[in-house]
């Protein structure tokens, strides 16, 4: 049944609280009551901004190059229903000075058809697509996969029938909770596969990329220089406000879009 505004309303005035809800998953009992209520089955992965991704020299033209954003393309090219909120749920709730409130997440598959139609509406896939470009112009991340949470809150089923696709910014998003969450939820939350990020020598330890930038708290200095530890998800952020050009994104594995789809299609059906 899809939720009424007034349900909505009440989750906006509980986010303010996340980061306390989340810590109580750490008492054994209650982390399984969450991960069963609101996690269980989840897959997200956060994808690196295209603009961080190293490009080729022997590649001419853009249309050749292979970048994370072609995951979501493809879902949207292959979904029969999509639907985009008329606001960001996390940025909304923490009344966000930072980025567009109005770009909301994207969601593809049947079970959009529930959605409370006050909340947002249906579009097409040329409309998705430039949803998807003006998200990444306003320098948000996008995370796509099978979120449980956001099958529960718009009150939708089934859950395998919708697809997540959040437009992130690091001030609000979510998932600021990782370093604080039970583990084994925060693991749900993963980089794309064959992503690294790395400090290289060029690193003066300025700080910029430890002030409110990392989604999840993943790089700190330490003795005068950045280390990125092993929470971080890959987004990219870091490598893009270095003034240094001190870090840096590799992807190591060539058929990192097609193991992406190919994760993502095995827990959820857009068609």
């Amino acid at each position: 049944m899809a939720r009424p505004i007034w349900y909505v309303n009440l989750l906006k005035k509980a986010f303010p609280n996340i980061k306390f809800i989340a810590k109580l998953t750490r008492i054994p009992f209650l982390g399984k009551i969450f991960d069963l209520a609101m996690f269980e089955g989840d897959d997200i992965i956060y994808l690196p901004q295209d603009k961080v991704i190293p490009v080729n020299k022997e590649v001419q033209k853009e249309a050749d190059m292979v970048l994370p954003s072609q995951v979501i393309e493809y879902f949207i090219e292959k979904a029969n229903y999509h639907w985009i909120m008329n606001f960001c749920i996390c940025r909304d709730s923490m009344q966000c000075k930072d980025y567009p409130i109005n770009l909301g997440c994207m969601f593809l598959g049947e079970a959009v058809l529930g959605i409370n139609p006050q909340l947002g509406r249906r579009i097409s896939k040329k409309e998705a697509l430039e949803h998807l470009e003006r998200c990444r112009e306003a320098g948000l991340v996008h995370m796509v996969g099978r979120n449980k949470l956001d099958a529960s809150w718009l009150g939708v089923k089934p859950g395998n029938k919708l697809l997540s696709i959040c437009n992130c910014c690091p001030c609000c998003c979510l998932w600021r909770i990782a370093p604080v969450i039970n583990p084994k939820i925060g693991q749900k939350i993963k980089k794309m596969p064959g992503v690294n990020v790395k400090v290289t020598e060029k690193c003066i330890g300025c700080g910029t990329c430890t002030r409110g930038i990392c989604f999840v708290d993943a790089i700190k200095l330490v003795n005068k220089r950045a280390v990125i530890s092993k929470e971080c998800r890959g987004c990219g952020r870091c490598v893009d406000v270095c003034p240094q050009k001190a870090i840096e994104l590799t992807i190591d594995d060539k058929l990192f879009i097609k193991k992406s789809i190919k994760r993502i299609e095995s827990l959820v059906d857009v068609t």
